[in-house]
């Protein structure tokens, strides 16, 4: 089961595929509106980011290097401080990509099972080929978007507000290490607002 576990989590050492980028930055962006409840903008653009650097990862350097730098000054353009801190927290989230043997390796499978999605595809999954990262001035520092207010009762998901859509269902995830908690079901998805403004996107 381990082996198994590695293979699933594990790819071979070379840059990655647009196709494997996009798949990889989907599941992570997805795990990502889930936790920190983004905004349906804040979706589209965290999805972006993470194409972003995984198509900007060519060697066992580039992991924590300038391209992850960079992804970590975008994301704070995007999240509120309280969804920063929390990401920043999350090892599988704040450091998706890790180096195992003779591939990359995505933490966020020890903890989300590979079919289990929260939300649809944001709209840049079929359009957005990257770049963005690549740009002299930061593409996010001008763009405008609602985001959570800070949590009353600190940081966490605020309630009802500003949440991505998510399926109903057994989507609840597992704890890192543990086992699914089977027929579980996360809390009611909260009622959908407009995104906000999130200008000259694309």
């Amino acid at each position: 089961m381990t082996l198994v576990l590695l293979m699933a989590m594990t790819i071979t050492a070379n840059a990655m595929s647009y196709t494997t980028a996009k798949s990889e930055a989907l599941f992570l962006s997805d795990k990502m509106a889930y936790e920190l409840s983004l905004t349906p903008a804040q979706y589209e653009a965290v999805y972006e980011i993470n194409l972003d650097y995984l198509l900007s990862i060519d060697n066992r350097a580039d992991v924590f290097g300038p391209w992850w730098n960079r992804r970590n000054a975008d994301l704070r353009y995007v999240l509120s401080a309280w969804q920063y801190d929390k990401f920043v927290s999350m090892a599988h989230f704040y450091r998706p990509v890790s180096w195992h043997r003779s591939g990359w390796r995505f933490d966020i499978y020890a903890r989300y099972d590979r079919d289990r999605f929260f939300n649809h595809h944001p709209g840049g999954f079929a359009t957005y080929r990257g770049g963005h990262n690549r740009m002299a001035d930061r593409f996010y520092a001008d763009r405008i978007l609602n985001k959570p207010p800070r949590h009353a009762g600190g940081p966490g998901a605020p309630h009802g507000t500003g949440s991505t859509w998510r399926h109903p269902g057994n989507n609840a995830p597992h704890p890192a290490g543990g086992p699914h908690p089977g027929n579980a079901t996360p809390p009611p998805a909260p009622g959908h607002r407009s995104a906000g403004s999130f200008g000259g996107h694309r």
